[in-house]
């Protein structure tokens, strides 16, 4: 049963390899007394990248990819913090330039606006990192205060990133 008094976790999850480690995120930050609801680019859910069941399991929620029309009541409360894992070379790239193509794009992007604090967990091949415009959207997302982290991408790393997030209450 979800307790509204507790802060509420947005995880954005991305279609790559890693993704398949979701599930012991959302159970940390449930440990640290979060609700979580988990949005997932179309292609991780296409992709079959992590167990979507899984997800529905832990949280109690749909996991979302698709937008939802206006008569369609909200699916959950307004985030307090938000956590993309995996992030993608593609999602950080549009993030970066405001391309909210996907639903999962455009919260990131509403991130910003709302005063949400964001934690992304980079999962880009060396090749991909060394590309300019990763680059430049990292050096974009730093300036907007998102938190990302540097080096390889892990879930322990996710998981001590996350006990460190800052929480905006409304």
């Amino acid at each position: 049963m979800a307790d509204p008094a507790a802060p509420f976790l947005y995880v954005v999850v991305c279609a790559a390899g890693a993704a398949d480690g979701v599930g012991g995120l959302i159970a940390a930050a449930q440990q640290q007394g979060w609700e979580v609801g988990v949005i997932a680019t179309p292609t991780a859910c296409a992709g079959a990248f992590f167990d979507i069941g899984d997800a529905v399991a832990r949280t109690g929620r749909e996991v979302r990819s698709a937008w939802r029309t206006p008569a369609d009541p909200r699916p959950f409360p307004p985030a307090d913090a938000m956590v993309v894992a995996p992030a993608t070379f593609n999602t950080i790239n549009k993030w970066a330039a405001g391309i909210g193509d996907t639903l999962a794009v455009a919260t990131l992007c509403e991130a910003y606006g709302a005063g949400v604090p964001v934690l992304a967990l980079p999962c880009v091949s060396g090749a991909l990192a060394r590309h300019p415009a990763y680059g430049d959207s990292v050096r974009r997302l730093r300036g907007m205060g998102v938190r990302l982290t540097e080096g390889e991408f892990g879930w322990d790393a996710a998981r001590a990133a996350l006990a460190a997030l800052p929480v905006r209450r409304l």
